[in-house]
């Protein structure tokens, strides 16, 4: 069974790529998951508008299926309810316990604050 994310990872995998940050690898893998829709076709708008906004709904399932496999590592990842953002923990197999989170609550409180906040901090004029 194949899924775009499947089809991504294959494909990044098999294509020699020069040495990547962490996070330009998971860029590149996000931008052409963007450009892939859920029946694997290609379109053309996420590399129209340049970014593409996923809803939370639409990762649920995906994260699910990586925690699943995750989960004799434990590792877990799930979405912030207040921020949306994609959170990783790091679990205690035995007990259960959170050994570390990533981004941190405190983090994710701030950057909450911040997302209250930018309307305030600039203002735009037309």
């Amino acid at each position: 069974m194949t899924s775009p994310l499947t089809d991504t990872i294959t494909t990044l995998s098999a294509t020699p790529t020069p040495r990547l940050t962490p996070q330009q690898r998971l860029d590149s893998t996000l931008a052409q998951l963007s450009m892939t829709d859920n029946s694997g076709a290609q379109t053309g708008s996420g590399a129209a508008s340049g970014t593409t906004a996923v809803t939370k709904g639409e990762l649920i399932e995906p994260i699910q299926r990586i925690n699943a496999a995750m989960q004799a590592h434990g590792i877990e990842f799930d979405v912030s309810d207040e921020s949306s953002r994609i959170v990783t923990r790091v679990i205690d197999r035995e007990s259960g316990d959170v050994i570390r989170q990533i981004p941190s609550e405190e983090v994710l409180a701030i950057a909450e604050r911040l997302e209250e906040m930018q309307g305030r901090l600039i203002s735009l004029e037309v």
